[in-house]
């Protein structure tokens, strides 16, 4: 078969255009990651917030990773679920009896108007965004002013802290987030999302922070001072925005402060045991990336380099089998740059190719998307970013 001339200048430009791409992420990769200088310990008391919901692989190990850091001040953690046997709880139970000297609290919303095991009263509002929903009722019992927001599937370092709480000293930073990379706790599927957050995403996010494309604030962690947050309007005012951690991210800005991001790894467990919870899960990032990108979405385009040299293939067998080369050569190299960085076990490195075309069908599908899945509950996307969730399923959402 013969292609038109103009398809098969397309797919070439296209092809060159991500292997390009793939060399500015290596660059990015190196600058970014270079040896910082060593964190000063701090003193400062902190609040660990950690929204709950259902059990996961690890979650007690990865719980209590966040307890064993190279801190010196007062170290508090408050679990939370609005769920009232929430299978999470165990885990914290565990953690709570492994560590009996750590401060930990357990909240569990009672619904509108009850009470939690902290004492404080819940709100009454029913949030769409469920994991908001679980903060504000978790917010009372935070002590202390330095709030340190991360999700359930992180695991940490004993770095972490140090590293964390010396970017948020830094003079005009009003919150500090994480990159991370993917571990998969549950079996192939999760592996495989490990392998396109580890050596796709990660990359990608590194690369738009540092070209001034994106200004990333991450549910992996949101460091903040109580007063920062309150001058946006606390938790609630996100109570109904698919994409709070960017959200948040935002609000900090119109503060006139930055989102710091130290040159730091940690790791998302990633706890997906079927080819359907993957699919969802990163359908949801792909289109809560939409939403915040706009037009700008469509470019991304430009990161899937072995998809597109695979359709260069197609239309040009020769010369595309040239651009399939360059492209596995270079995505090897991201590849390989990452694991060098991150810590713990990479995903096997021949989930690559695998990896790579998934995130490619994932991308072509968020383009159309307007409902997504959250842990079982359907959301529908506004036109402004909003989120509307089924009543009978809100409650259950973190």
């Amino acid at each position: 078969m013969t292609w038109p001339t103009a398809l098969i200048w397309l797919t070439s430009a296209l092809a060159l255009a991500a292997l390009a791409y793939q060399c500015a992420a290596l660059l990015a990769l190196t600058r970014f990651f270079a040896p910082p200088p060593p964190a000063r310990p701090s003193n400062l008391a902190v609040t660990l917030l950690k929204p709950l919901y259902g059990a996961e692989p690890m979650l007690a190990e990865n719980l209590a990773g966040f307890l064993a850091q190279d801190h010196a001040g007062p170290m508090q953690m408050v679990c939370g679920t609005t769920v009232p046997h929430d299978s999470a709880i165990p885990a914290v139970k565990a953690v709570q009896a492994a560590h009996p000297g750590a401060d930990i609290t357990l909240v569990v919303g009672g619904g509108a108007g009850g009470e939690n095991e902290s004492g404080g009263k819940d709100t009454g509002e029913v949030a769409a965004n469920g994991k908001i929903g679980n903060l504000c009722h978790m917010l009372p019992a935070a002590r202390y002013d330095v709030l340190v927001l991360s999700d359930s599937d992180m695991a940490v370092g004993r770095d972490y802290l140090p590293k964390v709480l010396a970017a948020l000293d830094a003079p005009g930073v009003g919150a500090v987030s994480c990159w991370y990379v993917g571990r998969g706790d549950a079996g192939f599927w999760s592996r495989l999302g490990a392998a396109a957050i580890s050596w796709q995403m990660m990359p990608n996010m590194v690369i738009g922070q540092a070209t001034g494309m994106a200004r990333p604030c991450m549910g992996s962690t949101i460091a903040l001072r109580r007063p920062t947050l309150d001058a946006m309007g606390g938790f609630a005012r996100f109570a109904h925005v698919l994409a709070d951690d960017h959200a948040i991210g935002a609000g900090v800005a119109a503060q006139g402060l930055a989102v710091a991001i130290p040159p730091l790894l940690l790791t998302h467990a990633g706890t997906e045991a079927s080819a359907g919870q993957l699919w969802r899960h990163h359908l949801r990032w792909a289109v809560t990336i939409r939403a915040l990108a706009g037009a700008g979405h469509y470019g991304s385009l430009l990161t899937h380099a072995l998809p597109l040299a695979l359709i260069a293939m197609a239309v040009q067998p020769v010369t595309g089998a040239g651009f399939v080369a360059a492209a596995l050569a270079l995505r090897l190299v991201v590849a390989r740059k990452v694991c060098r960085l991150a810590p713990g076990t990479p995903p096997p490195i021949w989930l690559l190719p695998l990896a790579d075309c998934f995130e490619f069908a994932v991308f072509c599908a968020s383009l159309f998307a307007r409902r997504i899945d959250w842990r079982g509950v359907g959301l529908t996307m506004a036109a402004d970013g909003r989120i509307t969730a089924s009543a009978r399923h809100r409650s259950g959402l973190s």
